[in-house]
């Protein structure tokens, strides 16, 4: 059945209504992004917590959702209080799907990278012991926006709290996620050089075309391969090690599992 100039007209209509719906989408997504990724999410911090995978999910739902609907809804033949109405609910769906969306990548935020035991921990917001926060150092009472802290731990005083480390240990947690044990990096910078073993070893390990990768990567830190080290990292997606210099610097992350 051929198609009439009724039929065509409100097709070209409903299309360019949703092309102009998918740009602004688009807008937001955009803003949406930065807030996400240059605060909650900074560098590699976005594929060691999940984040890149989680806002994607929530956003490509998000600009499929709108346009799609106004398309469906978009009809000026219906008169522009209902049009409006129409629209009004689907913006609505479309902004509530999205701050939902978002709220869940902010829950799911690094807020800290500990070291604990032999290695670092990277703690998101929602794995905080929230009963701790008001007895914690004061200035770990509240979470961080802008990236995760670079923190260390300090020892169990004797007694409950040693066997509380033991028992978390055993649950595969640890007291990275209890603020109350928290310190500031330097002091436990020691001992993550104690810790921590030399980068060569664990590249020895690998594929020549992975350790070229790595040992690529070293000059933009100042270091050479000789004097680097890593510590395993425990993290939401991994394997990954924490790239640290010889006095225990952390340089950066490389997906390797320090553990093989």
């Amino acid at each position: 059945m051929a198609l009439t100039d009724s039929t065509i007209q409100p097709l070209k209509q409903r299309a360019k209504a949703a092309g102009l719906h998918f740009i602004l989408t688009l807008l937001v997504a955009a803003l949406s992004a930065a807030l996400v990724f240059i605060l909650w999410y900074p560098g590699e911090y976005r594929h060691i917590a999940g984040g890149q995978e989680l806002f994607l999910l929530v956003v490509t739902i998000d600009i499929i959702l709108g346009p799609l609907l106004t398309f469906a809804v978009f009809d000026l033949r219906k008169g522009w209080r209902h049009l409006r109405r129409d629209l009004s609910i689907i913006v609505l769906i479309q902004l509530s799907a999205l701050s939902y969306g978002l709220y869940t990548v902010m829950v799911a935020r690094p807020v800290a990278l500990v070291f604990e035991g032999d290695r670092f921990r990277m703690v998101t917001a929602a794995e905080i012991y929230k009963p701790d926060l008001p007895n914690a150092d004061k200035k770990y009472q509240s979470l961080p926006w802008m990236g995760p802290l670079i923190l260390g731990t300090r020892v169990s005083k004797p007694g409950d709290e040693a066997l509380e480390e033991q028992l978390l240990r055993q649950l595969g947690s640890g007291v990275g996620l209890r603020p109350i044990y928290w310190q500031d990096y330097e002091a436990s910078r020691s001992e993550v050089i104690a810790k921590s073993k030399p980068l060569t070893a664990l590249l020895a390990r690998q594929a020549p075309e992975r350790a070229a990768r790595v040992r690529e990567r070293l000059p933009a830190f100042g270091v050479a391969e000789a004097g680097a080290r890593y510590a395993p990292l425990a993290a939401r997606r991994g394997p990954w090690v924490v790239l640290l210099s010889g006095d225990g610097r952390v340089l950066g992350f490389e997906a390797l599992d320090g553990d093989a």
